[in-house]
């Protein structure tokens, strides 16, 4: 009767950890979900931005706005599900419209001189931070997701019930080699 109770007990026990682990992996990859989630909501004020300077460049040089028009309608949109990859794809493809934004506004000094264009990149640029923080919540966490699923004794739960990792964002490669401001 004894060895029955202790048995009982331990597949209790065991049945409770395994729902408190199940538990942890779910809130982890939720908060994940979640931290992609906004960079996708940043990134879309971010396209509404450049929208915004890509019509301004219309009565400037109709052969950009075009080219800028039909890049903007190609985006994509970044939700919870995303990847790690996609999101990247959306950067990149925001740095392109935006490089080619700056060559037509170095072209025409007016543009740059117009207040619609100023404010416009102010917002750009805001948005821009809040994509970079938001990135920042997103990898921070991956790690405890990551962590969490390679961890003993977490990781036998999180392999039974199929957690796996994921990706961290990646930083830029082109801003890694920013030029010193020291004089």
């Amino acid at each position: 009767m004894l060895t029955t109770v202790i048995v009982i007990a331990v597949i209790v026990l065991i049945v409770l950890w395994i729902i408190s682990a199940q538990r942890k992996l779910v809130n982890a990859e939720e908060l994940t979900k979640n931290a992609m989630s906004q960079i996708g909501v940043q990134q879309s004020s971010r396209w509404d931005a450049l929208t915004g300077l890509v019509e301004l460049l219309k009565s400037y040089n109709e052969h950009e706005y075009n080219t800028l028009k039909d890049v903007i309608a190609s985006r994509s949109a970044i939700g919870s599900n995303s990847t790690a990859a996609e999101a990247q794809a959306q950067e990149d493809l925001i740095t392109s419209v935006m490089s080619r934004i700056s060559l037509v506004a170095e072209q025409y000094p007016n543009l740059k001189a117009d207040a619609m264009y100023v404010k416009t990149m102010d917002s750009v640029n805001t948005y821009e931070n809040q994509v970079r923080m938001s990135r920042m919540v997103y990898n921070d966490s991956v790690t405890r997701y990551n962590r969490l699923t390679r961890q003993i004794p977490d990781s036998i739960v999180a392999s039974i019930f199929h957690f796996t990792e994921k990706e961290y964002l990646k930083e830029d490669a082109s801003k890694k080699d920013m030029p010193s401001l020291k004089i």
